[in-house]
């Protein structure tokens, strides 16, 4: 049985790529830990973007709140345009706590990045890690598709062949 989906339609070609990372997005972790932001910076405002960047770009920043973790303990991988970040601490067995308020378990947050949009860096400060990206805009082709076949035109009697 073929599964119908809103992406099914015949006019639609080559856009199963995107129906398969909405339903990628859709498995993301939702219980909200780390929390974090996503803004838009000032274009120039981005470390490492060049002026010819900031004339034809978006600049976007994704901040996530890791107190407690050390650089060590985090790890960003971009992969099949999913930009993974994972936490991992290692219990502390030394420590004896009274009151343990600060959360320290491990978590993976996962965003799937568009077309075009690249991670630029990334810094840990203050128990915030930052990651930079930058959307280029794509350029505009045009291209003249050739036509191939026959030079004749549909109306053109053609040549008699006789077949004897």
């Amino acid at each position: 049985m073929t599964r119908m989906t809103m992406l099914s339609n015949p006019l639609l070609l080559g856009f199963e790529e995107i129906e398969r990372l909405i339903d990628r997005a859709g498995k993301g972790s939702s219980d909200g830990y780390p929390p974090y932001n996503i803004e838009r910076l000032a274009k120039p405002a981005m470390n490492g973007a060049s002026e010819s960047d900031s004339d034809r770009t978006d600049v976007l920043r994704i901040t996530l709140a890791v107190a407690g973790f050390t650089r060590d303990q985090l790890d960003i991988t971009l992969e099949d345009k999913q930009l993974t970040i994972r936490g991992k601490q290692q219990d502390d067995k030394a420590r004896e706590y009274l009151y343990r308020g600060i959360a320290a378990r491990q978590f993976t947050r996962t965003f799937v990045l568009a077309d075009g949009i690249e991670v630029r860096n990334a810094d840990l400060s203050n128990g915030l890690l930052s990651i930079d990206l930058i959307r280029l805009e794509p350029e505009r082709l045009v291209r003249r598709i050739d036509i191939n076949g026959s030079t004749k035109s549909p109306g053109e009697p053609q040549p008699f062949k006789n077949r004897s």
